[in-house]
């Protein structure tokens, strides 16, 4: 059975199918297989993205059930 890439590793994948097709060296049956995986793990990287967002939403979720909406500041260290 095939291990579940992380969104990092899937992400990684997708940049170096990216650089395959654009240098053009493959022929088109290569070429339209890369692009099928790219789809495939894009497909997986949008649900792990669907996921953590509704694991925020719940976490972020006040006690009287209404949403409390808050801008998210990434601390640049």
């Amino acid at each position: 059975m095939e291990q579940e890439l992380s969104f990092e590793e899937n992400m990684k994948r997708l940049e170096e199918i990216a650089t395959e097709l654009e240098k053009g060296d493959l022929d088109l049956d290569s070429s339209v297989a890369k692009f099928e995986e790219g789809m495939k793990i894009s497909k997986q990287c949008n649900e792990m993205l669907e996921k953590a967002e509704k694991k925020i939403t719940m976490l972020i979720k006040g006690e009287d059930g209404k949403l409390a909406e808050e801008n998210f500041v990434q601390n640049e260290d």
